[in-house]
């Protein structure tokens, strides 16, 4: 096709799929030839501490499936590695561009990214266009009666049901437009050596969650038994869509499933409307806590190795899949920070490293919530017993003797690095001094 064409470019991000597409959709129905784009961001993947990060062989592969099925529809994927703006700034150079399509990205990075790229685009003519993709509600569209953000998760579900209507599941037809995608020879996929990363050996789930949603209420609780559907990892880069979840979860009676994508939504919305709690606590007066911040504790906890067995069993497990059970990450991530009094932004960073199905919004509200200094409306003084959850949640040892093995000989299992009593009573103490400054 002559490069004096014009056309219209799909920029994928957290949106690595086909079908059911926001934006793609209405670049698709633009009436241009759309050029799809994927752009490995140097600023991004810089930051990364492994070599190995699993999530960028994840990405890595679906692009590379992503261009497999563009050239059965004789298209092809044009795969950038660079800063976002000098990738864009070869793009103006090498295509008559009439406009941009994307999907909305609710991340402190994200916003002033697509605000730079916005800027530069406009001063060519260009409009960025951005749809809402990766939720069922956004930014302001469930909110308080005078239109303040909610604050506490259950006025903000009860709203989130009272909006919901049919027609917000609703998947677009993508394939319906598909003829209209840019014909190019293919374009080459990066190697992963060629962004500066290796194959890692990390397994990844596949998608599949209609018979953990009829289980989850009864199941989700206890990390031995498979009772979760593992989909964070694809929520997070859009490999499946969350219209298509949430349609499938409202069809069940038992909404325990669907409750947790609107906790997601939830925490989404927080961050979008308070960016600041990405590096502070929501709960101003939470900042004074004096934190401990032992460095030999925290490597202890990093490692596995604080003579707990629930929390060792989690992290161990952790580092070796790149995945936690969600009632377990609730106590590692109460230990430490109440019983180590380790400052929350150490642990959210460990998990940002780590995480397969990492995400911004979701790991810092979780990890909020713990230190008792986010939106939830718990006081500061839930302070869960590793072992009594231990005792409740995996009574036949069943998940710690497979990730702590050495627990079957008692008298060999570390001893606890710190009395949970003491640290209990320690907590409170500190907890309290800091919130009456």
């Amino acid at each position: 096709m002559d490069k004096q064409t014009p056309i219209a470019v799909f920029w994928f991000r957290r949106d690595l799929r086909l079908n059911d597409n926001a934006g793609l959709y209405h670049a698709l129905k633009s009436g241009k030839p759309v050029l799809p784009i994927f752009i490995f961001d140097k600023s991004i993947l810089s930051k990364l501490t492994f070599k190995d990060d699993a999530r960028v062989t994840f990405i890595h592969q679906t692009i590379e499936n992503l261009n497999k099925e563009l050239q059965t529809l004789d298209s092809s994927l044009l795969v950038i590695y660079d800063e976002v703006e000098e990738a864009f700034k070869q793009l103006l150079n090498d295509f008559k561009i009439s406009a941009v399509y994307s999907n909305h990205d609710y991340e402190p990075y994200a916003i002033n990214r697509d605000k730079a790229i916005s800027e530069l685009l406009s001063k060519h003519q260009i409009a960025l266009k951005s749809f809402k993709d990766q939720v069922i509600f956004e930014k302001e569209e469930v909110v308080k009666d005078d239109g303040t953000p909610y604050t506490v998760y259950t006025p903000y579900q009860r709203k989130w049901y009272q909006k919901l209507k049919s027609y917000y599941f609703k998947a677009y037809p993508n394939a319906s437009y598909f003829d209209a995608f840019y014909k190019a020879n293919s374009f080459s996929v990066p190697t992963l050596s060629q962004i500066g990363f290796e194959k890692s050996n990390l397994e990844f789930p596949e998608i599949s969650y209609i018979n953990y949603i009829k289980q989850y209420p009864e199941n989700r609780d206890f990390p031995a038994v498979a009772g979760t559907t593992h989909i964070g990892l694809h929520l997070r880069f859009g490999t499946v869509s969350i219209r298509e979840l949430a349609r499938t979860a409202y069809g069940f009676e038992e909404k325990t499933w669907l409750n947790e994508l609107i906790w997601r939504e939830f925490y989404m919305m927080v961050l979008y409307h308070f960016p600041h709690t990405q590096n502070q606590a929501f709960k101003p007066a939470y900042d004074a806590i004096k934190w401990v911040n032992n460095e030999v504790h925290f490597e202890a906890w990093c490692k596995g190795e604080t003579g707990y067995p629930l929390v060792d069993a989690g992290m161990r497990e952790l580092n070796t899949t790149g995945y936690m059970h969600n009632r377990v990450r609730m106590v590692v991530a109460s230990f430490l920070t109440k019983d180590l009094l380790i400052d929350w932004r150490w642990g959210e960073r460990y998990f940002a490293s780590k995480l397969l199905d990492y995400e911004l919004a979701s790991n810092v509200g979780g990890w909020q919530w713990s230190a008792g200094c986010g939106t939830d409306a718990a006081p500061y003084f839930r302070i869960f017993n590793p072992d009594s959850q231990l005792k409740k949640f995996d009574p036949q040892f069943t998940y710690i003797k497979k990730w702590t093995p050495e627990y079957a000989d008692f008298s060999k299992y570390p001893k606890p690095i710190i009395d949970h009593a003491y640290a209990r009573d320690r907590c409170l103490k500190v907890f309290k001094e800091a919130l009456t400054l």
